[in-house]
């Protein structure tokens, strides 16, 4: 295997604000291997853009908080190095991609200068040099006439160009690891797979590790390893993408598939299973199992405590005291 890249130990982030505070990650582990893809899973609300914030140290403080645990990018811990330090590392060493580009790019300045800023910070390049690298990074993710394009707004690009301006931008200074924040949600599905084949093929191309950040578990089907599921800012499944699928072993993941669409397996008027109820108020989490009050199998002991990840097969982790395939289901009114 790959030597490890980055490795999250026990990260905790929260918000405090008037209404309490929000326990938004709560002991979140994890490792990264040097070229690997990780896909991580979750609904709306579960923590998996604050854990990526938290990782480029971008969580605004006050009202946010980094209150426990370790980032460590090739044994350097990045919550105690200066933020001098991190502004080297953030963008030329771990880039993100956020969701929705118009937002994150800015509308008064040309793609070109957006691109040739990264280049002059991280990689000391300027003038033309850093023209040809923005041009040549434009014309990489399929942006056609990519020297004309530098001179563009990004109001002129449509929204897949907008996302594949930020892909280029992201990529510029040859990161190490590459965060894509849910980058395709506001697209078209035609655009969407366009997205998708492009960083397939560039992580192929350049090497570099992606932790790839989405809520629909159909995404990571052709481009992550491994997949980490979260809810209520745990991580709740971590296995293969393989082991995931075939045989998911909590029940939220279970319950993700369920009311995942799907044409090869389902019959013919057939209809999709709902996840019922709503997920915990993270200003006021319950002592045991966040997902109980939702989950079909649950039990006395889940109510009371809540469990550890527990390897159930080699590579195979779960947060859950119930075997799905043995445990009795009942109904949830949510």
């Amino acid at each position: 295997m790959p030597p490890k890249i980055l490795e999250l130990v026990n990260l905790v982030t929260r918000f405090h604000t008037d209404d309490g505070t929000v326990h938004a990650v709560n002991g979140v582990s994890y490792d990264l291997h040097e070229g690997e893809t990780i896909g991580i899973v979750g609904e709306s609300g579960c923590g998996k853009s604050v854990h990526a914030l938290s990782i480029m140290r971008l969580i605004p403080t006050p009202p946010g908080e980094i209150a426990g645990g370790e980032i460590l990018y090739q044994g350097t811990d990045l919550l105690k190095i200066s933020e001098d330090e991190m502004r080297k590392i953030r963008g030329g060493e771990i880039a993100i991609i956020f969701q929705d580009p118009m937002t994150s790019l800015n509308p008064v300045m040309t793609i070109g200068k957006q691109i040739t800023e990264a280049l002059n910070l991280h990689m000391d390049m300027h003038g033309e040099q850093a023209r040809e690298r923005a041009a040549e990074m434009l014309d990489l993710v399929g942006i056609p006439q990519a020297s004309d394009r530098l001179n563009s707004y990004p109001h002129e690009f449509s929204g897949g160009m907008r996302q594949r301006a930020m892909i280029a931008m992201a990529l510029s200074c040859a990161p190490s690891i590459l965060i894509a924040d849910e980058p395709t949600t506001a697209l078209d599905v035609t655009i969407q797979a366009q997205i998708l084949d492009l960083v397939g093929r560039l992580r192929e191309r350049l090497g570099m590790a992606i932790i790839w950040i989405t809520h629909d578990l159909g995404i990571m089907a052709g481009l992550a390893e491994r997949l980490m599921v979260m809810y209520a800012g745990f991580i709740v499944e971590r296995a293969s993408k393989h082991r995931v699928f075939a045989d998911p072993r909590h029940p939220y993941t279970l319950g993700l598939l369920n009311s995942l669409p799907r044409v090869d397996k389902r019959e013919s008027g057939s209809r999709l299973i709902p996840i019922v109820g709503r997920p915990p108020d993270l200003t006021m989490l319950p002592k045991g199992c966040p997902f109980y009050v939702r989950c079909p199998f649950s039990i006395e002991k889940c109510v009371a405590e809540n469990p550890p990840l527990l390897e159930i097969a080699p590579g195979h982790e779960i947060a859950c005291w119930v075997d799905v395939h043995e445990a009795a289901t009942h109904e949830v009114l949510g």
